[in-house]
Parts: C-alpha cells; sequence; structure tokens
C-alpha cells in the first residue's frame, strides 16, 4: 500500500496522540509516536491525588470503547481515567508504536525553496496531505539511558506531523513582578501548579505539611489545589486562595444538565460564522432562551451557596464562561472548609511578595505564607511556536489569533495538524472527532479547499466569536457551543451522514456524544 511508504509522526502519548495513532493504523499508515515522559496519559499522568473528570464520563469515552462496567461513577477519579487510557492503547495495539523518554526539541520543513511556500494557491502545494515538494525534519532527544552523560539527540525526517502536545503543560505562565517584589524576596518556596501536580503524592503531602500555603489563581486547577490542601491541614494551617477574578464554579449534580443541553436545537440560538438572514433571525429570536437558561444557573447557585459573602460572585453572564472554555467543577466539601477556617477566600487586583509572604493589594497586613502556588495557566501559544524552527512558522501561529481550519490544520504551515489543541467542554470527544477526520485526510478521501479559502473561512469564525465574546475571546476556544454544528462540517468532509439520531425529535433535542459518531466510515 501507498500509505505503508508515507511517515507519520505523532508528537505526544496524551489522550489526542493515543487517537491519532490509533485511527492513522486503521487507515494503513505506520505512524511512530515520540513521548517525552515515561508513560502515556498526558496531563492525566501527572496530577493531584483529589483530581478527577469535571465532564460526566459519557461524554467523555472513545466511540468505539466503552468505560468498563466496573467503573460506575459518574466522574472516575484520575487513576481510573489513566487505566482506561492504558486499556484504550493495548486493545488498540498503540503501546509498540511509542518511543518513550524521546522528547522533539524542533521540527523543521525541509523544501527546495522557501519562496515555494508563498506562491502555493493550495496547501502543501497540492491540496493533499503529502507533498513531494517537501518533509519534516524533526531533531529529538533521548533521556532515556540515566549512564549517559548528556541526552543524545536523533533526526528523524518524516512526510507528515500531527503535534498532540496539549495545552495545560510544559510551559508555565508566570506573572511578572517589579524589581524586589517578586519571588526572590520570599523566604518560602514558590512553584508553579505544574511542579506541584507532577510530585508523588506522598511528596506533595510531606511538602504542605503543617505548611501556611497560598495558592494563586481561580480556574480549575487553582480551586482544586486549595481544596485539596485544606483538606489536609485543616484549620490549624489553613490554606488560602487568592484570586483576582471570580468565576462560576458548578457543582457535579448540575453538569449533566448542562451537558444534555449540548443539541441541535441549542444550537440554533447560537450565532454561526457566515450564517445566513434566515440563520441570522432565528438565532435572534431564540437566543433569549439562552439568557433565561444562563440567569437560572446563576440565581441558583447564588441561592444555594454563599458567593456574596465571600465576594465570589463573578461579573460576567454564566453562558459566557461556558463559551470562553472557562468551566470549573466545585469540589467536595469546598464551602464547608471555608465554614471551619481551614481555607480562605481574598480577592484582589494585584499582589507582590515580601520577605515572609504577600502583600495583597488593599490590605494593610502581609498574608503570612509558607508556600506559594501559582495556578496561573500555561503558556500554550508559546510553546507551539517555539516547536517550529522556522521563524516564518513561527509568525504563523504568534502574529495570528484566528483559530485553525477545521481546528487542526494551519492554512499557511504545510504537511502538518494539530490535534488537542481546540478547547472544549469534552475534549476527547472534539479532539476524536477530528482525529477520524484526519485519518480520511490522510487516505485521501478529500482535499482541502485552496489556502485562501482556508483563510477566509477562519477568519469569519474569528470575526463571529470576536462579536459574541469579546474580549474573552481565545483562538483555541471557538465552537464550545456549536460542536454538532462543527461536528456536522467534519462529516460532510469526509462524506458521512450528519444526522446520527433515528427520528425527528431526538435529532432535535438529544444530546449529541461520542457514541452517536461510533460508525463513521
Amino acid at each position: 500500500m501507498e500509505s505503508d511508504k508515507k511517515r507519520i509522526a505523532i508528537i505526544g502519548a496524551g489522550i489526542s496522540g493515543l487517537m491519532a495513532c490509533k485511527y492513522t493504523l486503521e487507515k494503513g499508515f505506520n505512524p511512530i509516536v515520540f513521548e517525552a515522559r515515561s508513560g502515556i496519559g498526558g496531563v492525566w499522568s501527572q496530577t493531584i491525588e483529589s483530581t478527577k473528570l469535571q465532564t460526566p464520563k459519557d461524554f467523555y469515552q472513545f466511540s468505539d470503547f466503552s468505560w468498563p462496567r466496573e467503573v460506575k461513577e459518574t466522574y472516575p477519579d484520575h487513576t481510573q481515567v489513566l487505566e482506561y487510557l492504558h486499556a484504550y492503547a493495548l486493545h488498540f495495539n498503540i503501546l509498540p508504536r511509542i518511543k518513550f523518554n524521546s522528547k522533539v526539541i524542533c521540527i523543521d520543513y525541509v523544501t527546495s525553496s522557501t519562496a515555494d511556500l508563498h506562491s502555493w494557491d493550495l496547501w502543501g502545494g497540492s491540496g493533499e496531505p503529502f507533498s513531494p515538494w517537501g518533509k519534516w525534519r524533526l531533531t529529538v532527544r533521548n533521556g532515556q539511558n540515566p549512564s549517559a552523560s548528556a541526552p543524545t539527540d536523533q533526526v528523524y525526517q518524516v512526510d507528515f506531523v500531527i503535534l498532540c502536545m496539549g495545552r495545560y503543560s510544559d510551559l508555565p505562565n508566570i506573572p511578572d513582578f517589579p524589581l524586589n517584589k517578586g519571588p526572590e524576596v520570599f523566604n518560602g518556596k514558590v512553584l508553579h501548579s505544574m511542579d506541584y501536580t507532577a510530585m508523588d503524592d506522598d511528596v506533595a503531602a510531606d511538602l504542605i505539611k503543617e505548611k501556611r500555603v497560598t495558592v494563586i489563581g481561580f480556574q480549575k486547577s487553582a480551586v482544586d489545589i486549595a481544596a485539596e490542601v485544606a483538606n489536609k491541614n485543616g484549620a490549624t494551617h489553613p490554606c488560602t486562595l487568592l484570586f483576582k477574578t471570580a468565576h462560576w464554579i458548578v457543582p457535579e449534580y448540575l453538569l449533566p444538565l448542562v451537558f444534555q443541553g449540548l443539541n441541535r436545537f441549542t444550537e440554533l440560538m447560537i450565532h454561526k460564522p457566515g450564517e445566513g438572514f434566515f440563520i441570522w433571525l432565528l438565532a435572534m429570536l431564540l437566543s433569549p432562551l439562552l439568557w433565561i437558561f444562563s440567569m437560572s444557573i446563576e440565581c441558583y447557585l447564588k441561592y444555594m451557596y454563599p458567593l456574596k459573602k465571600y465576594n465570589m460572585v463573578p461579573t460576567h453572564r454564566f453562558l459566557k464562561q461556558i463559551s470562553s472554555c472557562m468551566f470549573t467543577v466545585l469540589p467536595a466539601n469546598f464551602y464547608d472548609r471555608i465554614k471551619d477556617g481551614s481555607l480562605f477566600l481574598k480577592k484582589s487586583q494585584s499582589f507582590s511578595f515580601c520577605r515572609n509572604g504577600l502583600i495583597v493589594q488593599g490590605e494593610s497586613k502581609p498574608l503570612l505564607s509558607d508556600i506559594v502556588i501559582l495556578a496561573t495557566g500555561y503558556k500554550s501559544e508559546e510553546k507551539l511556536k517555539n516547536m517550529f524552527s522556522s521563524t516564518l512558522f513561527q509568525k504563523c501561529i504568534a502574529e495570528s489569533s484566528a483559530p485553525f481550519y477545521r481546528e487542526c490544520i494551519h492554512p499557511q504551515i504545510p504537511q502538518l495538524a494539530i490535534l488537542g489543541y481546540a478547547d472544549s467542554p469534552a475534549i476527547l470527544y472534539s479532539t476524536e472527532m477530528r482525529s477520524k477526520w484526519l485519518a480520511h485526510f490522510l487516505a485521501g478521501n478529500f482535499r482541502l479547499p485552496t489556502i485562501s479559502k482556508m483563510e477566509e473561512d477562519v477568519m469569519e469564525w474569528e470575526k463571529c466569536k470576536r462579536r459574541d465574546e469579546k474580549e474573552s475571546y481565545r483562538r483555541s476556544c471557538v465552537s464550545t457551543l456549536l460542536q454538532i454544528y462543527c461536528n456536522d462540517q467534519l462529516c460532510k468532509d469526509m462524506g458521512c451522514n450528519s444526522r446520527r439520531k433515528n427520528w425527528f425529535l431526538a435529532e432535535l433535542f438529544a444530546a449529541y456524544g461520542p457514541k452517536d459518531y461510533k460508525d463513521l466510515s
């Protein structure tokens, strides 16, 4: 087969890397997967003890590989998730394809002339996945041999690259501080949440034991770490959660209601890129229903929890938070820990370090701390940009805010796809759809449109989402509330029927999930 001769490199063996490998194998390719760590799972292989799914498992499963029957929980813990991923890799014989402890340092596109890239009307010169005019050269650092004096680098040349590095790892976002007001003046320990989650559970527990811990941030990792520290240390050594912006934190039992709302009827209320007058009018007429839903959730949360008492009432709508991919689940006993004095909440627009803690804006006394954990996110775009040795491709990533075509193809970067970068309420579900789409493309089942058409498409997406989300816009999060609409586009490209339900009412009002797309062929 021709596919046997084409070399495909997959960078990363997290969820997206496993699926990319599985679906390219099914199309007759022999991919090679490079994984910097010693095991699979990506972020699930290094996380805190209390971490569990924040998505109902029915929406976080492979379309053709169900959760084991013995997993009864709606939200399995991180150990169960990792075991599930291992079972998937074993079942589809993915592990032999993975080179562990192999970190890809950089990738470089090798072509006869870079001028050719600017003259192409079609992606890669042909609109097809493989081009006769160029290949990718990967520099891979092997850190497997501990006895070696220095890691060894090896160069691979491949026909196609699939980047599956994820958004939440490797390059932490560390805030900037004025001179003599940063961590260098602090007598305690400062670390990023990435370093804390990478610790073994017993090492992390020993680090925080009987220590005054302050956690900076209010996203998923910040809230989870603060809750875990408060549960372990209790009121004798309370934890402080210091945040700038409050976000809606949703209890687990409300999540299935939110996910069941991800249906075609709901999507009629959302404006879409390039929509015609009738679709625009329909969205305008139905959109008040979304506002009612959002306000109902907000009122319920403010009624059930002491948000106002602890200055935790967000200034933005609940729906805006979902569409911006900022979804945080309430940890168990979170407000109980606040009531018993194990956890303190402080809201402030800025802070700096001093010798024995933090100087918090608006407070006269320092916040005494022994350990400060910065749960301040990751520089995902910079990490992606740094993967390329070419300044041309670095600029393609850094100087554009437009999303990728079908959320995985950059119109100006040939023979390369990016999986797992687009955010979603159910990342496994959305990434699997794009893995199937990409495998169909690699197999030659369809061609990409012209570069100008793809750029026009992504600009329409950016224009549409900027209008809706304004300052909250991120190119990695454009299809959160339009999951089925995006899947319809992917199905159309693949030549598959996008209507997956058996009858009209189910098609309109039933939620779509991974199992609906099991038999795409």
